[in-house]
């Protein structure tokens, strides 16, 4: 089972991979401006309590943390040490965060923390060659215990051979979904592959994005068949 948690929402694009933003996107529709950073009503989600003093997110739950945001945007510097408090009373529960900014990662952390907590995975995202050779050598010496990497959307071919190694529990890849969505091609997806397959790493394909390049032909894909369609081609590891 899984929950997702948004302790704050907005944030401000970076990169290239943040262009067409789903956050962005799902705001527009309701007149919302994304770039602004404001916390959110379910801020102490993971411990909220039922009448009964039971928490409200039962135990063993994996918690998706911070979808609509990044949990190292500078401004929530002011929040984040009471979510790693939280983070700790509920030790029964696994926190998995994605980031684009690894590179603060050594500024935001809680005097606790130091060789991480057994309860949360971060994952880097690395949507191109250039984010992955800024950003993966960070990842590989923050002092983080479950870590992995996230190839999403994949917007051109990646060699990740270099800093592949036993450190890394999962390697994701996926396309691009919206109306603007950019061109994912099969053979990148399968190139993260094989890297993963020579380095005994587990790799899982998520989507295929909205626009789809396979053995040279581009294929629309609504985006209630992109994750079904990623999983029909059967090329996960581990």
């Amino acid at each position: 089972m899984s929950v997702t948690w948004n302790p704050w929402h907005g944030c401000k694009k970076i990169s290239a991979g943040c262009k067409n933003c789903y956050v962005y996107r799902i705001d527009r529709q309701h007149d919302k401006d994304s770039s602004i950073v404001r916390k959110t009503l379910n801020f102490n989600l993971p411990v909220k309590k039922k009448r009964n003093s039971d928490f409200k997110i039962p135990a063993f739950e994996k918690i998706y943390t911070c979808l609509s945001s990044d949990f190292f945007l500078d401004e929530a510097d002011q929040w984040r040490l009471e979510v790693y408090k939280m983070m700790q009373i509920r030790k029964d529960c696994h926190f998995l965060i994605i980031t684009k900014r690894i590179d603060r990662f050594q500024l935001c952390l809680p005097e606790d923390w130091e060789e991480g907590y057994d309860n949360v995975t971060i994952g880097v995202t690395v949507e191109n060659q250039d984010r992955a050779d800024y950003r993966l050598p960070l990842l590989l010496d923050a002092p983080i215990k479950h870590k992995m990497i996230i190839c999403e959307p994949l917007l051109e071919a990646i060699d990740l051979t270099k800093y592949l190694g036993d450190w890394a529990e999962l390697v994701i890849t996926g396309g691009e979904s919206g109306d603007e969505a950019r061109i994912c091609n099969y053979n990148w997806v399968l190139d993260v592959q094989k890297q993963c397959r020579q380095k005994n790493i587990p790799f899982h394909f998520k989507q295929t994005g909205a626009q789809f390049l396979k053995d040279g032909r581009l294929y629309k894909i609504n985006r209630k068949y992109q994750i079904s369609q990623a999983r029909k081609a059967g090329i996960d590891l581990g």
